[in-house]
């Protein structure tokens, strides 16, 4: 039997007689304790309510259902004959854009079924300032969002066709989405002295978050403001804290959040890396769905692309000889670009040379680098360009990442490519190509056996709770040992950033691999 959140007990009761006239309710507690269940059960009313004549027409033989409520297990259902077969529960990652949760067989731990969907707080902007500023100080406005947080939520919960057999429920997500799930005013997320209504709102009933659940809901809690469960929940997946080795975990989007240590330290940060990096800014920017360039390559003058929602082989090149376009047909149309297809174009154009150290286009490379709008721009796809603004803002933004992992580990004593294991986060990590992340130097210049895609590190935090409650000590372990680094009082912090605008870098020899490749590819250009 796992030692989760929640157990469901199939009990045959002795039958009330006169030499044995204990009460119902002491007759199911013994029972329990009989079973091994060593900690104190609470049977609510609504449960005593339904022992007569439940226990008769069940001739005496139940299961019931006890969910932790963070003290106690609480009694949440009780069921006629055996029924422990059907024990589920539900692990979730309330991301500011997409909301993903998985079903579990609490018995076997099995992943049952994973689903997503939008977050429904977009309706008030694609940036979590926009939602904040929406229902800031107007109760009437931050019920909205509440209830689209929990909508959302249940759309999943229905998806996995859930809302009637899970007993209890793990959400992980950034402070400002714990905020709006629990109806509280997040402008104290941003606003100095970014003091939080509640950090560590643990387990709540479901019936009072208006999420259609049997037993408790689980909230991670965060350590600071912009440094939230999903974090804390990443360290229980990776077990950072219990590793010899130091390790760097990075979860990057539009902010950053930074953890170094092991099982001696742990040092975090957080900051604004920039919009840039999930598509926003760019202005043919988008979101890693259907039509996204998500992949490219230069090779021979010719610019090959690959388009979420098209097959590999069927990748689209597209060149530009006296003004001819040539594009073989991908299955779907490009009409922007992601994340991972940003740092892939800009990795190529600096290894084609068709950008200097300081991201700045050459016209002279290629026909593809034109002007438009008083501005450089290369055509990446057929009527799709990327403008040397975009390349500058993208810059600045890997900078500010890179920066915040180099001040992390000069805390820690380190040089950038010393740390044993560097984990990289969320659907950024996901897909974003390793070498083209250390090509620009957004990755240091290490074995690529060592960068691992964490994946959804905050969902899989969850699932492991849910299914294991000893959990909960280490997440205070975590929560007690960590030490919160500001970047903003770092004197040099700015030197570094601007030092870090260079492609790679602006000291070439932290990455010498990327240097290599450059001579190789100027070599095979120039033959």
């Amino acid at each position: 039997m796992m030692n989760g959140l929640s157990q469901k007990r199939y009990l045959e009761l002795p039958l009330p007689t006169e030499d044995d006239p204990r009460s119902d309710q002491q007759r199911i507690l013994d029972s329990l304790a009989a079973a091994g269940v060593e900690e104190r059960v609470h049977i609510p009313v609504h449960i005593l309510r339904e022992l007569y004549p439940l226990l008769d027409n069940a001739k005496w033989k139940i299961t019931v259902s006890l969910a932790w409520n963070g003290d106690n297990w609480e009694m949440v259902e009780i069921e006629e004959g055996d029924t422990t077969a059907q024990h589920y529960g539900l692990a979730v990652d309330l991301g500011s854009t997409t909301v993903v949760a998985k079903l579990l067989d609490c018995n076997s731990g099995e992943i049952l079924k994973e689903v997503s969907c939008f977050n429904k707080q977009i309706q008030w902007g694609t940036d979590i300032l926009s939602r904040i500023f929406y229902c800031k100080d107007n109760k009437e406005k931050l019920e909205e969002v509440r209830r689209a947080t929990v909508e959302s939520i249940c759309e999943c919960m229905d998806k996995l066709d859930a809302s009637h057999s899970a007993l209890s429920m793990v959400i992980a997500g950034n402070t400002t989405m714990i905020h709006f799930l629990l109806g509280m005013d997040a402008f104290c997320v941003f606003y100095t002295p970014h003091a939080v209504h509640a950090d560590c709102p643990g387990f709540q009933l479901a019936r009072d978050l208006d999420i259609p659940l049997k037993g408790y809901v689980y909230c991670y809690p965060a350590k600071s403001n912009y440094l939230g469960g999903d974090i804390i929940s990443g360290m229980i997946d990776t077990e950072l804290y219990k590793k010899n080795e130091i390790s760097v975990f990075f979860d990057i989007g539009t902010n950053g959040e930074l953890v170094i240590g092991n099982k001696e330290f742990l040092l975090c940060g957080a900051g604004a890396a920039g919009p840039a990096l999930e598509g926003g800014v760019v202005r043919t920017g988008m979101r890693a769905e259907a039509g996204a360039v998500d992949e490219v390559k230069i090779r021979d003058g010719n610019i090959y692309v690959h388009v979420i929602g098209s097959h590999k082989e069927d990748s689209g090149s597209h060149e530009k000889n006296s003004g001819n376009h040539e594009e073989n047909s991908s299955g779907e149309e490009p009409r922007g670009i992601c994340g991972s297809g940003i740092i892939d174009l800009i990795a190529e154009l600096f290894l084609e040379g068709w950008i200097d150290i300081r991201g700045k286009l050459s016209p002279e490379k290629s026909p593809l680098i034109q002007e438009s709008d008083n501005q450089l721009c290369v055509e990446y796809a057929p009527g799709l360009y990327f403008y040397q603004k975009d390349i500058d803002e993208f810059i600045r933004t890997k900078s500010a990442a890179h920066t915040m992992v180099e001040i992390m580990l000069r805390e820690s004593g380190l040089e950038l490519n010393q740390a044993d294991r560097f984990y990289v986060a969320g659907a950024f990590g996901k897909h974003v190509s390793k070498e083209s992340a250390i090509t620009i130097g957004m990755y240091p210049d290490m074995d690529r056996d060592h960068i691992i895609n964490a994946g959804n590190a905050s969902l899989e935090g969850a699932q492991k709770l849910l299914l294991n409650r000893s959990l909960l000590t280490d997440i205070d372990q975590i929560l007690e040992e960590m030490v919160y680094i500001q970047f903003a009082e770092v004197e040099d912090f700015l030197e570094l950033m601007v030092a870090a605008q260079a492609l790679p870098h602006t000291d070439y020899k932290r990455y010498p691999t990327v240097m290599e490749k450059l001579k190789e590819r100027q070599k095979d250009i120039k033959l």
